[in-house]
């Protein structure tokens, strides 16, 4: 059961309010939408909710995202696979659920959504996203070891594999937050 209230638009503070603005008409709402930032009562989805608990760093850390997302040299089969690789190794429903819709979008096919789904890597043809992908699973891991280090750095330069290990980081910890205050649960 979710353990933390979902608040709605008319339950929040200035602070809150311009951050729930933030979020609901910053870069996640522009274009098409893959998965819902709000529920039908107006709450925020998944991860959003609880950033609202404490609304400057919650701000900081929806910045960050929107910079992931957005931002980034990754592209965007590689970002959203390393994103589900993340998914993956937390058992993280919504991230799993809202990236395999995004990861649909940007041309990634139910066989290779299925084997990150498993914690597995698929067989990837592109060199430069098989590399993001077994940087990212080395990542979840705990670390990327020397020999992988030297293997990954024939084709990811350093600002590549930054990103990834910011991306990774960033990630696992919204899994954590949707994991401690059972958002999961909710929206498995």
């Amino acid at each position: 059961m979710i353990r933390i209230r979902l608040s709605t638009p008319p339950q929040l503070d200035e602070e809150q309010t311009r951050l729930y603005r933030s979020i609901t008409g910053g870069s996640r709402a522009q274009g098409v939408q893959h998965f819902a930032l709000t529920n039908p009562d107006g709450s925020l989805a998944g991860p959003f909710n609880a950033l609202l608990l404490a609304p400057a760093l919650g701000d900081a850390l929806q910045q960050l995202g929107a910079a992931i997302r957005y931002r980034t040299a990754l592209s965007d089969r590689s970002r959203e696979i390393a994103i589900l690789i993340v998914a993956a190794h937390w058992d993280s429903a919504f991230e799993r659920m809202a990236h395999e819709s995004v990861g649909r979008a940007v041309g990634l096919t139910e066989a290779e959504i299925a084997v990150l789904r498993s914690g597995s890597l698929p067989e990837l043809p592109d060199g430069h996203e098989a590399a993001c992908a077994q940087a990212s699973h080395a990542l979840v891991k705990g670390d990327i070891d020397d020999a992988l280090w030297r293997d990954l750095r024939a084709t990811l330069d350093e600002s590549t594999l930054f990103e990834l290990s910011t991306l990774v980081g960033y990630y696992s910890t919204l899994a954590l937050q949707l994991r401690v205050f059972r958002v999961d649960e909710r929206e498995a």
